[in-house]
């Protein structure tokens, strides 16, 4: 089973609110997910700490397994220092082959 590290859609109308799930990668976006992780409130203001709440453990946890996460969740996890830059991964795995 391949598993993601993705935001799943909630909220209304134009009131976007996203929870950062482990799924598996073939379920929809917004469909059956193994494991809530954290949320994100894109509506909140970039510098407050309700924006992105993230369980770093249960995170770990996901990577450790082999959970590939997705652009969006590759820069919360740089924000809150628990990956390098992604652009550092991309270039090292490109000249790996």
């Amino acid at each position: 089973m391949a598993m993601k590290i993705r935001l799943a859609r909630g909220g209304s109308k134009k009131r976007p609110f996203y929870r950062v799930v482990a799924a598996d990668s073939r379920m929809p976006r917004d469909g059956r997910y193994v494991e809530k992780l954290g949320t994100y409130n894109p509506l909140v203001a970039k510098d407050s700490e309700e924006r992105v709440q993230l369980d770093m453990e249960r995170v770990k946890y996901w990577l450790g397994q082999g959970a590939q996460p997705t652009e969006r969740v590759i820069r919360f996890l740089e924000a809150a220092g628990v990956m390098e830059k992604a652009c550092l991964l991309y270039t090292s795995d490109a000249a790996d082959e």
